[in-house]
């Protein structure tokens, strides 16, 4: 079968539970059919070890958390630095014109921050334009609460993910093999 000759934009968003899980979702179907795929993760922390990047090297995918954890465990420098470091070596992979398919998971949360500056590190300008100006055939998938209408605008697909209900709400925390 042969392959979408000009990528889409998705964006996966909204305050529900289940917008990375989509976006890996997808990935798997990608890579299923011989997309070379990337996920890259601007929040979450390598510190820790996520039952789907396990599962994902196994089949190939590559998964890289680039972030420090919630923004309210370490300073706002270091979160700085690490979107810093995020962005730059988001743009070379997307750039590559290696990839089929990447995931820029929890992205809109990082565009999204308030409480400490980010667009001189971040800057949403850089994240439109690469959008727009990234290998034709590559497709983008842009996950996370409160995404910004421009990226919304530019996508082909949005996607909004509500609660209904969470067994957060019963006292249940996090789950293995469920959220981790």
């Amino acid at each position: 079968m042969e392959k979408k000759k000009e990528g889409l934009t998705l964006v996966y968003t909204g305050d529900g539970k289940g917008k990375t899980t989509a976006a890996i979702g997808l990935a798997v179907r990608a890579a299923g059919r011989d997309f070379k795929v990337g996920i890259f993760q601007f929040i979450k922390s390598d510190e820790h070890t996520y039952g789907e990047k396990i599962a994902l090297e196994k089949l190939g995918i590559e998964m890289v958390q680039m972030g420090i954890g919630f923004t309210w465990l370490k300073t706002p420098d270091e979160h700085r630095e690490a979107l810093k470091k995020a962005w730059t070596f988001v743009k070379e992979k997307v750039m590559s014109n290696t990839y089929d398919l990447i995931v820029l998971d929890e992205l809109n949360n990082a565009l999204a921050i308030e409480s400490f500056p980010i667009d001189d590190v971040l800057p949403m300008q850089e994240v439109i334009e690469l959008i727009k100006n990234r290998p034709k055939e590559l497709h983008i998938v842009i996950t996370g609460r409160n995404a910004r209408p421009e990226i919304m605008a530019l996508a082909d697909l949005v996607s909004e993910i509500k609660p209904m209900k969470h067994y957060y709400e019963e006292g249940i925390p996090a789950v293995f093999g469920i959220e981790y």
